[in-house]
């Protein structure tokens, strides 16, 4: 048993690395990168460190070559000791020539008085006087041991009289000088290592960090913990993607609100029906039965309570068919106004009854192609929550506007408005309004879902534009089309 254990263990213990993950990728493409760098660097140095020395030295070769013959053209008499430590300083070989001897500086041996040098500098020499500058230069290559060379002649004019400057340095660094700038290499590639390890880390560190919190707080909004808070602290990115769960959060749990309250309501709305479904029934049974008038009257409750039941399950019917499209519309030509009218009218006799004030305020006669009968829904259903919602003042608008190619249907009720947070969410399934949980207003909050699931399959543009305590403006827009003639009529009926 302790075997198994100290195995299931061990299991744990060793973690497997995730290589698609941010930190390891970043860890990973710095410590590359840095590898790179440094393999440029060893490239470089083995295969250039001679060309950019020769390049370097010569450039170097001709600024003390200037130097020297300004030095020689203001005092030749002063001119050895600068030759002299010039020459020891930069290892060079330099030869004045002069009208009355020939003066050697030579800092590339140890030797004074050497003659190493002579046939360059007699080529040099040579070279020199058939130009046509007052100075030459060429780089020497040879098999004599002596390396490659800079060979490097220029006239001086001092009192009238042609003195020759030559210098010769040689172009290869010693031995001593690459082992130094090899051993410097190395140490330069171990920190260049180093601080891309440390950079790397520290980097996918803070790159992580903000998006791991996050993950963290995802994992508990998955659970239903919607109390959780998203922090993108880091990086304006992981900021705005902070902003926007936490507002998917809020709006989560007031969806989940919304459907608790939904559900408890609906359950209410059937159980309440079938109760009284069930009483009546027994009742007719036990009491009524016998009683022609009173059995009728028990039965025609029966059959009202029936008929809420069946206008509750179909709004669920239709909205279930709008979000699966599973709907079919009867697309016409009709008149829009025309439409509205009608609808005005079916609410008259409750205006009368109840002493609702509604106007019509209709516009010049508008056409649109879509199916009248869910339009008329659409109308009637504004209507119907107008006269809900409208309170105490019982005054109801329906208006309608054309311009050339658009029909706008408002509905404006003057009564308890809705909460500005709450707007946008009168088009969703199952909600209900604050004030309607106040006020006790029946419905499931249904309607507007199915109008919202019409509109849009009519390609319409609708809305609500509301103050709470001052009332809500309900409106959709259509195209307008052409009046269809008799002949489309005929033929459409034909």
């Amino acid at each position: 048993m302790a075997d198994h254990t100290g195995k299931r263990g061990s299991k744990r213990a060793v973690k497997r690395i995730d290589t698609s993950s941010i930190k390891t990728t970043t860890l990973l493409s710095f410590v590359i990168f840095a590898l790179f760098l440094v393999m440029i660097l060893w490239g470089l140095s083995n295969f250039y460190l001679n060309s950019f020395y020769e390049r370097a030295r010569s450039q170097e070769v001709m600024r003390t070559a200037e130097t020297l013959e300004s030095q020689f053209r203001q005092d030749r008499y002063n001119f050895g000791p600068l030759a002299l430590q010039t020459a020891a300083s930069n290892d060079l070989y330099i030869r004045i020539d002069t009208a009355e001897d020939n003066f050697i500086f030579d800092g590339t041996r140890e030797v004074q008085g050497s003659d190493a040098f002579e046939n360059d500098v007699n080529r040099i020499k040579e070279k020199l006087a058939s130009s046509a500058s007052g100075n030459v230069s060429e780089t020497r290559r040879d098999n004599s041991g002596m390396g490659s060379r800079l060979v490097y002649a220029s006239y001086i004019t001092a009192s009238g009289v042609d003195n020759i400057l030559c210098i010769i340095a040689p172009l290869y660094p010693d031995q001593v000088t690459i082992r130094i700038l090899r051993d410097m290499l190395i140490y330069v590639s171990f920190i260049v290592l180093i601080v891309s390890l440390l950079l790397a880390f520290a980097l996918s560190v803070r790159l992580t960090s903000p998006i791991e919190k996050l993950t963290r707080s995802a994992q508990e909004l998955s659970k239903g913990n919607h109390d959780v808070y998203f922090d993108g602290a880091g990086f304006t990115e992981t900021k705005e993607l902070a902003k926007a769960l936490n507002k998917a959060s809020y709006e989560m749990e007031k969806t989940d609100f919304y459907q608790r309250e939904i559900i408890a309501n609906v359950s209410h709305d059937l159980k309440t029906p079938l109760t009284m479904i069930r009483s009546y029934a027994e009742k007719i049974i036990d009491i009524t039965g016998d009683n022609p008038e009173k059995r009728n009257a028990d039965l025609n409750v029966i059959i009202s309570e029936t008929e809420h039941l069946n206008r509750l399950v179909t709004d669920m019917l239709s909205v279930s068919n709008l979000q699966s499209n599973n709907i079919e519309l009867r697309m016409e030509t009709f008149d829009l106004v025309e439409a509205a009218r009608s609808v005005y009218e079916s609410f008259l006799a409750l205006a009368t009854s109840e002493g609702f004030e509604i106007h019509f305020h209709p516009c010049k006669p508008a056409y649109v192609v879509g199916d009248r009968t869910r339009m008329t829904q659409v109308m009637t259903n504004f209507v119907s929550n107008a006269v809900k919602y409208s309170g105490d003042n019982k005054y109801i608008e329906i208006r309608l506007s054309k311009t050339s190619k658009k029909v706008t249907f408002h509905c404006i009720d003057h009564g308890m408005g809705i909460p500005s947070d709450e707007i946008g969410h009168v088009w969703d399934k199952y909600y209900r309004t604050s004030a309607n949980h106040e006020r006790g207003i029946e419905g499931t909050g249904l309607g507007l879902a199915i109008v919202k699931g019409i509109l849009n399959l009519h390609g319409a543009k609708y809305g609500v534009e509301s103050e709470e305590g001052k009332g809500s403006d309900f409106w959709f827009e259509m195209e307008t089309v052409r009046k269809p003639s008799a002949e489309d009529t005929e033929k459409k009926d034909g």
